[in-house]
């Protein structure tokens, strides 16, 4: 280990503009949510290590090589978690939040997996997560997915991603095609790569996702699950698809997109781009009516998806650079002590606002014009003594003087072009009277 101190691989430090893109992300995520009712989640971002073995299975990578299990004092096996849907799920069964039944709950937050850090992925990431529980009906589909599509359109990604749609319909549809494709792939086991052949035992819808070239020869060939639906699943899938029609939302079918585990039933969809190399999938999810079961609760209908932060947030375009409105320069220990009052006022009347601490004037006044600030506020011993504060536009180049009093009671933008018809003497009396009148006051 190298003596000088360093992130763990696989972690990132965010500043600047990296950091508000991921702000950015957030932001928006947190206005759309609310647009569709979903409410806030908090669950812990470790759970009993069974959580996860039993929502994501034992035989996946996930479970197998990529969690963060330790034991703590106490001798429980704990996991970091991998992803959200799990303990929400754990929350929803313990905490006995059936009686609120359906609920359309929305989350943020770091997960974990130990992996091979690359463009997009991350050891410690951050994902976006919607759920509806507890609503077993197409609409629901058709909203989770209307909320991920909004999503990414407030983001400026209209034209960056594609959202691909399938269906794994119901129990009996999925087992009879899990059959059919059993025996495609066994009849040709020699010629799977090496992790097929290992999924076709425990796994073997997962055969459809792999990237080897002659497995995906195999993939074209293999049977499709139309053949195979019922009538119940068919009638599910077209209601969805007939409901994102309604809500203009365009999609491609993607019959080789499946979800291995025997909880996940209907509709499974996800987001791809190719704007981030190898990482295309920004956001996925489907629809997961056994989970509830798998974890011991009740049957429970559910659909949900998750989507990476940093992923979304190098997609997006730079955000602007967060400036403040107005800068204060004290000159004088007096007015220091009184600018830190000036200050507070301006901030808790909505103003964003900074200040000048070091440096003599002209450094001051400086920092001030690198801020963006469109307004300078200068407060000396004459000033104060006086009651005024010079306001300096910093775009324009041009100064007057204002009440200091009017300071956070009246928008500068209006107390700055009072002022400017003064220059040398403002109207005092005007602004006074305009401090009793002005409707931010009543």
């Amino acid at each position: 280990m190298s003596s000088k101190i360093q992130a763990v691989r696989g972690t990132q430090d965010m500043v600047g503009e990296e950091a508000a893109r991921f702000d950015q992300v957030i932001e928006t995520f947190t206005r759309v949510r609310k647009l569709y009712g979903f409410r806030p989640v908090q669950v812990p971002v470790f759970e009993f290590t069974g959580v996860f073995a039993r929502s994501l299975g034992e035989t996946t990578d996930v479970v197998s090589k990529e969690m963060y299990t330790f034991e703590d004092r106490g001798g429980e096996s704990l996991t970091l978690r991998p992803e959200f849907t799990a303990g929400i799920a754990r929350a929803y069964i313990s905490n006995g939040w059936q009686q609120h039944a359906p609920m359309k709950l929305a989350a943020w937050g770091p997960a974990f997996r130990y992996e091979r850090p690359q463009k997009g992925r991350f050891r410690q990431f951050h994902q976006l997560d919607a759920e509806i529980l507890g609503s077993g009906e197409p609409a629901a589909d058709v909203e989770i997915i209307a909320l991920a599509q909004h999503l990414l359109d407030e983001l400026g990604l209209q034209g960056k991603t594609v959202l691909n749609l399938n269906t794994l319909g119901d129990p009996e549809t999925r087992a009879a095609w899990q059959a059919a494709l059993i025996a495609h792939f066994s009849a040709h086991r020699d010629a799977l790569s090496a992790e097929s052949r290992e999924r076709l035992e425990k796994n073997p819808l997962r055969i459809l996702d792999s990237k080897d070239a002659a497995d995906k020869a195999l993939v074209a060939d293999a049977p499709r699950i139309d053949a195979y639906m019922s009538a119940e699943a068919g009638a599910w899938f077209d209601a969805v698809r007939k409901g994102l029609d309604a809500a203009g939302i365009a999609y491609q079918r993607n019959e080789a997109l499946v979800r291995g585990l025997d909880y996940y039933r209907h509709t499974t969809f996800e987001f791809i781009t190719d704007h981030l190399g190898a990482q295309g999938t920004v956001l996925g999810g489907g629809r997961y009516d056994g989970l509830m079961e798998a974890l011991g609760g009740p049957h429970t209908p559910c659909v949900g998806w998750a989507a990476g932060i940093e992923r979304l947030a190098m997609l997006i375009e730079a955000p602007a650079v967060d400036t403040v409105e107005a800068v204060i320069v004290p000159v004088g220990e007096a007015a220091e002590t009184a600018a830190l009052a000036l200050i507070e006022r301006l901030r808790r009347s909505g103003v964003a606002a900074d200040m000048a601490f070091k440096g003599n004037m002209k450094k001051r006044m400086a920092k001030a014009s690198a801020s963006g600030a469109m307004y300078a506020l200068i407060l000396g011993d004459d000033e104060l003594s006086e009651g005024k504060v010079t306001v300096r536009n910093l775009i324009e180049g041009k100064q007057a003087t204002a009440p200091l009093d009017a300071i956070g009671q009246i928008p500068l933008s209006l107390l700055w072009g009072l002022s400017l018809g003064h220059p040398k003497e403002p109207g005092t009396s005007y602004i006074g009277q305009l401090l009793t009148e002005y409707p931010g006051n009543k």
